[in-house]
C-alpha cells in the first residue's frame, strides 16, 4: 500500500507553518494516479496557506510498481554525495522487502523487479518515464555521455543535471533538457536523434566498460562517474 504520514514545515518563503502528509511509501500497481502525478511534477506539491508559495517536499520514498518491474529508493537531491552508502541501504531494505530475506511470496515479485536509487523528482521521474518508453536507463546514461562529448558547451556543474524529459512526437527523437535539481526549472533542451539510443544498444562491446560502472549498484546515473573513484565493478552488494 502507499504510506503517508503528517509532517510540519516552514514556508521558505515567510516561515509560516504548513502541515501536510508526506509519503513513505508508494505502490503504483494499486495507485496509478501517484505516478501520474509524479510523471506530471506534482507530486508532494504544498502551498503556504500565509503567502500563497508553492513548494515542493523532496522525494524521501519506497516506490514499488510490480506491473512495471520498479522499485526505486527516492531521496532527497542533497543525499548525492551519499550515494554508496544510500546504495547499500536500499539494498538492504530490498533484501528484506523482496529479496533473499523476504518472505517466500514478496520474494516471487521481487524476481521481476529492477532495484534503483534516485536523488531529486527529476531523476525518479526519468526512471518512470523510461520504463514506460520501454528504454533502458543504462543506455540512456550513455546517451548522456556522447552528448557531453558531441555539444561545444554544456551547463555542466553541481546542481544542474541532463535528463531525458519527452518525446516529439513529430520527430520521435528524444527530448532531453538540462535543469536545475533544487528548483527544477528547465534552463536548455536539446532534441536528441532516437537512432542514438540504437548505436548505443548495438555495441555492446564498445560500451562494456562504462556499463560496468554505471552498474555497480542500484544508483545508474552518470553523475556517479564523476564523484570521486566510486564502487568498483564486482564490489557492489547484490540485492536479494
Amino acid at each position: 500500500m502507499s504510506l503517508f504520514h503528517p509532517v510540519n514545515l516552514l514556508c521558505p518563503q515567510c516561515e509560516a507553518p504548513v502541515s501536510m502528509s508526506a509519503v513513505g511509501s508508494v505502490n503504483a500497481d494499486r495507485r496509478p494516479d501517484l505516478r501520474d502525478d509524479i510523471l506530471e511534477n506534482r507530486f508532494q506539491d504544498a502551498a503556504c496557506p500565509a503567502c500563497g508559495e508553492s513548494f515542493r517536499l523532496q522525494p524521501q520514498f519506497n516506490y514499488l510498481d510490480a506491473g512495471r518491474g520498479q522499485w526505486i529508493a527516492a531521496m532527497p537531491a542533497n543525499r548525492l554525495r551519499d550515494h554508496l552508502e544510500l546504495e547499500d541501504e536500499a539494498n538492504d531494505l530490498f533484501s528484506t522487502s523482496y529479496g533473499s530475506q523476504a518472505p517466500a511470496a514478496a520474494q516471487e515479485v521481487g524476481k521481476g523487479l529492477t532495484v534503483r536509487l534516485t536523488f531529486g523528482w527529476p531523476a525518479v521521474r526519468e526512471k518512470l518515464l523510461l520504463r514506460q518508453l520501454e528504454l533502458d536507463d543504462v543506455i540512456v546514461e550513455m546517451m548522456k555521455l556522447h552528448i557531453l562529448r558531441s555539444v561545444e558547451t554544456a551547463p555542466l556543474a553541481e546542481g544542474i543535471e541532463l535528463r531525458l524529459v519527452d518525446v516529439d512526437e513529430e520527430t520521435g527523437s528524444y527530448v532531453f533538457a538540462w535543469l536545475e535539481t533544487a528548483s527544477e526549472k528547465y534552463i536548455e533542451y536539446l532534441n536528441v536523434p532516437s537512432e542514438l539510443y540504437v548505436v548505443i544498444h548495438d555495441n555492446p562491446e564498445g560500451w562494456a566498460a562504462i556499463r560496468g560502472r554505471l552498474e555497480t549498484g542500484p544508483f545508474v546515473d552518470m553523475q556517479k562517474l564523476y564523484m570521486g573513484e566510486g564502487r568498483h565493478t564486482g564490489d557492489e552488494r547484490q540485492a536479494g
